[in-house]
């Protein structure tokens, strides 16, 4: 705890990963400076640990991240994404649908970020912004008629409003009782940052193999984001590999149009589920991000929808702060509600079916006949960018 942290501030954010730092930079542009605000997370204290991660970020999330000045310079744009339903052991990986093209205002439909350069930009941003950020956990909070009672580093701090942006096991959300639906997949996503003697030329590749999706995603330099979503008895032999071996299990499945690949940062590996939270808000909390929803990374849309609760939540604060409202109170948080958690469902259920779509051999046929239907209909690509893209 900072010795110049508040007692009483307007909202407090749980959780200083990329959600919770964007959340409190939209905050700070909606409001200006005169609204109190603080970012409370035990991991400020600590040294960033390598992320392997890297994140599609879609063209509405891109344009929010440049209004709050937290766009990376190494963004890279994603131009297109082909996608192969196949075999380990097929020579050929023929191509059932490829999409590309613009985003309906422009430019590209999806940005590559490694999470690492965003999560240090975002901080910096914060920083800047005179955003306090607390080296401490929120490891309580009692909402009453006029306000939050947190506990934090051993303090007391009143608040009109809490976010949780604090990850999928939420502290946040089970002190506050709100249930979730959430079930394990039988996958591990293994990530990694490789280089390729070959150019991607920015596009997307995706190959739905038995074990599940293998997905190069474009970056600089020659570089792409390895997302491959395994079987997680597979993924721990996998990850247990040293890097020789990997890359060359990496390389069975890419395919030769790589070229030679090698490592170009930290490796990891973290097991697949999905949730979604009951409600997104309870007495003077919401839940943004992970803290309310997780689903399958093979549409690559969780970040997306966290940005999106980003600018939901800032708008709706902002709108009722301007009128002289409380920010925190049931009649302001309801639209997050509404604004929210039918879309976060829908895609959920939609990227699940495509999980299970694609987890079974049985069903090979019957997509492949759908993806090459799709592939020669101009038309609905077209739509398909475009709710790729959020705008």
């Amino acid at each position: 705890m900072t010795a110049d942290t508040p007692d009483r501030i307007d909202v407090a954010i749980a959780g200083a990963g990329p959600t919770g730092l964007a959340l409190a930079l939209a905050l700070r542009r909606e409001l200006g400076p005169n609204l109190r605000l603080a970012v409370f997370d035990p991991a400020l204290a600590r040294p960033t640990a390598p992320d392997a991660r890297g994140s599609m970020i879609a063209a509405d999330g891109g344009r929010l991240l440049e209004r709050l000045g937290a766009w990376p310079a190494g963004a890279f744009p994603v131009v297109g994404l082909r996608i192969t339903d196949s075999r380990l052991e097929d020579v050929l990986r023929p191509t059932f649908l490829e999409l590309g093209g613009s985003a309906p205002a422009g430019g590209p439909f999806a940005h590559m970020v490694l999470d690492a350069d965003l999560r240090a930009l975002l901080r910096e941003r914060a920083e800047a912004e005179g955003v306090a950020l607390v080296p401490s956990d929120v490891s309580g909070h009692e909402a009453g008629a006029g306000g939050l009672r947190l506990v934090a580093g051993g303090r007391t701090i009143r608040a009109s409003l809490l976010a949780a942006a604090d990850g999928a096991a939420s502290p946040t959300r089970n002190r506050e009782r709100i249930a979730v639906h959430q079930f394990a997949y039988d996958q591990t996503a293994l990530v990694a940052t490789l280089a390729h003697e070959a150019p991607h030329g920015g596009v997307a590749v995706q190959h739905f193999l038995p074990g599940g999706p293998f997905a190069m995603l474009p970056l600089s330099e020659n570089r792409s984001s390895l997302v491959w979503s395994e079987r997680r008895d597979v993924a721990k032999r996998m990850a247990a590999l040293d890097d020789e071996a990997f890359v060359a299990e990496v390389e069975a499945r890419a395919g030769p149009e790589f070229g030679r690949i090698t490592l170009a940062g930290a490796r990891g590996a973290f097991p697949l589920r999905f949730l979604l939270a009951r409600s997104f808000v309870g007495k003077r909390v919401a839940l943004v991000g992970d803290a309310g929803h997780v689903v399958h990374p093979l549409a690559g849309q969780g970040f997306n929808l966290a940005l999106r609760d980003v600018a939901a939540l800032a708008r709706i604060v902002a709108e009722a702060a301007r009128r002289g409202e409380d920010i925190g109170a049931d009649a302001t948080l309801a639209p997050y509600e509404r604004a929210r958690r039918f879309e976060t469902a829908s895609l959920g259920a939609a990227t699940d079916g495509l999980y299970r779509l694609f987890g079974h051999e049985s069903a090979r046929g019957l997509r492949d006949v759908g993806m090459g239907l799709v592939d020669r209909a101009p038309g609905l690509k077209r739509r398909i960018v475009a709710a790729a893209s959020g705008l």
